[in-house]
């Protein structure tokens, strides 16, 4: 019998304890009130007898006060109840120490495993983390009204980054990197001026980037489209200092020819400080800045010709990579790329098909970038095309008061998502019961979004200058308040949602790729969407439907769901729910069958969704990505590859592992034959896991099918 205790761990049944709590409530009363040796063996007993193979440790708590009274033993009774209520609350003052001692230690493993651009054995990331084990624990205990708490922890829903909810922080934003370069911007109280070159512009690209970082917990997006103006203010310098001193001693294809030169020099040292500095600072919370930058080109733009240039660069380094400190070529995790397919590059004679070409072989190497449909994405947003925030999120399009399409200087308030399998368990295929109790824990989650926003109300604009004061996010004067951003879907709020696929399986038996399943998965993301909405129209405030792309929470719900339901087959027997709308990992579909089934359900998620097919190392196969690159561009707004090759973890070797002479992985960089420091794809199957050992065998890969 497995013992869940309060933190949702799951421990072997020790009778033991029983005795030893039972025993000390003996010590607070008189002689003829204790419980006998024999009266404590029963009890113990009882809860073996029960046969379960899971129970609560508030359960056996329970029991035990239940027959201690059916004996007589009312004050002990008493004893043991004022002896638990005393446990509960010393527990509920200290949350924090083993948490914040394990991460010192480097014992605790969930939080080292959290995130993949946080080393929690550095200084300024354990103060980061020691500082949100603080936040979390305000927030469950005061901050957050209990029924929410209560709801977090029981998996209900999940209230994300409650490690910053201490703050007046918000989640994510659009920077308004184009009024900041234009019209200067202020950081650590100096100015910084409009730059007058390619390579200035970058540099302070990079800084503003990780002032923003520093003073909000999501990601941030950068459109580059902005940068193509200063590529042709150094061109026009490097022009007017070449013919001012060698007009009338060279010819003007010579001359030009130079400043070509110089101007190529420069675009590569400004990409790559952008590269460098982005994967080399850190932000005051001990990580590289989550951001994206967002690749695209608008055919009425001036500087399009620029802009093509500093994609090209900037698609070309990311092929190449970055040196790691072995010196080995390492696909960097930052900056994301975002790449736009429009009519000028869809791979169909486009005149920059060429972009797109070598975009499709930076994904076949080496995972970005991701791609955006400018045709699809104007039929879902009224005609814009524009980035997703760093964490994959869309705003809402949003007018100024000129009646102008206004989205860099935008932001989200934060984020709440269901559980909808959970849901789908409790109906056990009853649909009155499943509406009725997802109507009642969407109001939960309206009520937790709300205290996200509450919690931003009456912010001033000195919490962070480079924000709400110097052009980030808007002008704001000192010691004004950002409450007018809140309002009127300037800003969004999110409603994100996991497993859509478990719990159509819960509800209808089949998957949503089936006809019965797809029509009622389509109803439920028509209620998402519909509620949200209402939800905004009620509050005048931007909430939006979220397809939430955390990993990590599609484990947390599946955990909490076994744990507290059992083993179900084809739900939580995985150990991971599927995320959002995504069709599950293991059901054989085709790349274009994929892209084209999720491509409605992103239709409404507009709050924010993403598709992705996994290959394996397609660097000799380009041709097949292509076919789906153009398949995007018709069929789907945002489309992803995960694409994995094999890959050292000792050196950062990223190519391909060799079987030797002794029948042995190795890496042909490194000489590393350790199995547990390497992962290997499989050519057979596209396996894109781990090895493992099959004992008394040679290493073997286990295998699965893939989407491609």
């Amino acid at each position: 019998m497995k013992v869940i205790k309060r933190d949702g761990r799951a421990v072997d049944f020790d009778r033991e304890k029983i005795r030893v709590a039972i025993e000390k409530a003996n010590k607070e009363v008189r002689p003829k009130e204790r419980a006998t040796k024999e009266d404590i063996k029963e009890i113990m007993s009882y809860i073996e007898e029960l046969g379960k193979k899971r129970i609560l440790v508030e359960d056996i708590q329970d029991i035990i006060e239940q027959k201690l009274m059916e004996i007589g033993k009312y004050e002990l009774s008493k004893k043991y109840i004022v002896y638990r209520y005393t446990r509960a609350l010393v527990r509920k003052q200290n949350t924090t120490d083993e948490s914040i001692l394990g991460l010192i230690r480097n014992e605790n493993k969930e939080l080292a495993e959290e995130n993949s651009n946080k080393n929690t054995l550095l200084a300024s990331t354990q103060r980061d983390y020691i500082a949100g084990e603080v936040s979390r624990d305000l927030t469950r205990r005061m901050l957050l009204p209990e029924k929410i708490s209560k709801a977090h922890e029981e998996g209900i829903l999940h209230f994300h980054d409650a490690d910053y909810f201490v703050q007046p922080i918000f989640n994510c934003c659009l920077v308004d990197i184009g009024d900041m370069l234009d019209n200067g911007t202020v950081m650590n109280g100096k100015m910084i001026e409009s730059p007058k070159s390619f390579q200035v512009a970058c540099t302070v690209t990079t800084q503003i980037i990780a002032a923003v970082a520093s003073n909000q917990y999501g990601g941030q997006s950068v459109d580059m489209i902005h940068l193509g103006k200063y590529l042709r203010k150094s061109y026009n310098k490097f022009k007017k200092e070449i013919e001012g001193k060698y007009g009338d001693k060279l010819k003007a294809d010579i001359i030009e020819d130079i400043v070509q030169n110089r101007l190529k020099a420069e675009l590569k040292a400004g990409v790559q400080t952008i590269q460098y500095q982005i994967n080399t600072l850190m932000t005051t919370n001990g990580q590289s800045p989550f951001v994206t930058l967002f690749l695209h080109l608008e055919k009425d733009d001036p500087y399009i010709k620029e802009n093509a240039m500093i994609i090209e660069e900037v698609l070309r380094q990311r092929y190449e990579g970055i040196k790691n400190e072995s010196g080995v070529y390492v696909t960097p995790a930052f900056p994301k790329l975002v790449y736009v397919l429009d009519e000028f590059n869809n791979l169909k004679g486009g005149e920059y098909d060429y972009l797109t070409k070598l975009a499709v072989k930076c994904s076949a190497k080496r995972m970005y970038p991701d791609y955006i449909s400018a045709k699809k994405m104007r039929e879902n947003y009224e005609g814009n095309v524009f980035s997703p925030m760093g964490c994959r999120s869309f705003l809402s399009p949003w007018k100024d008061e000129n009646g102008n399409y206004k989205f860099e200087g935008r932001f989200n308030q934060g984020v709440v998502s269901i559980n909808l399998p959970q849901i789908g368990i409790i109906a056990d295929g009853d649909e009155d019961k499943f509406w009725k109790l997802f109507d009642e824990r969407l109001e939960l989650c309206k009520e937790a979004l709300m205290c996200r926003h509450y919690a931003l109300l009456g912010t001033h604009s000195d919490i962070s200058p480079i924000h709400w004061q110097y052009g980030a996010l808007a002008r704001l004067k000192k010691g004004e308040k950002i409450d007018k951003l809140l309002y009127g879907g300037y800003s969004t709020i999110s409603l994100g949602y996991i497993g859509i696929y478990e719990l159509t399986k819960l509800m209808t038996g089949v998957s949503h790729t089936e006809p019965a399943g797809h029509d009622f998965a389509l109803r439920v993301m028509k209620h998402l969407k519909e509620t949200a909405a209402r939800w905004k129209k009620e509050t005048n405030i931007g909430f939006a439907l979220y397809g939430t792309p955390a990993e990590s929470l599609c484990y947390r719900f599946a955990r909490i769901d076994k744990e507290k339901f059992g083993t179900i087959k084809d739900i939580t027997d995985k150990g991971y729910y599927t995320n959002s709308y995504h069709v599950d990992v293991r059901e054989k579909i085709d790349a274009f069958e994929k892209l084209k089934f999720e491509s409605e359900f992103q239709n409404l998620s507009t709050g924010g969704a993403i598709s992705y097919i996994e290959i394996p190392n397609m660097s000799k196969n380009i041709d097949a990505l292509e076919s789906v690159v153009k398949f995007i561009y018709d069929n789907i707004q945002y489309a992803e590859f995960n694409t994995k090759s094999d890959y050292c973890h000792e050196c950062g070797f990223d190519g391909e592992i060799i079987i030797n002479k002794d029948n042995e992985w190795e890496c042909p960089n490194c000489g590393n034959k350790d199995h547990s420091k390497m992962t290997v794809v499989r050519r057979t199957c596209g396996y894109l896991g781990e090895n493992f050992w099959n004992v008394g065998k040679t290493k073997e890969i286990k295998q699965r099918v893939m989407h491609l």
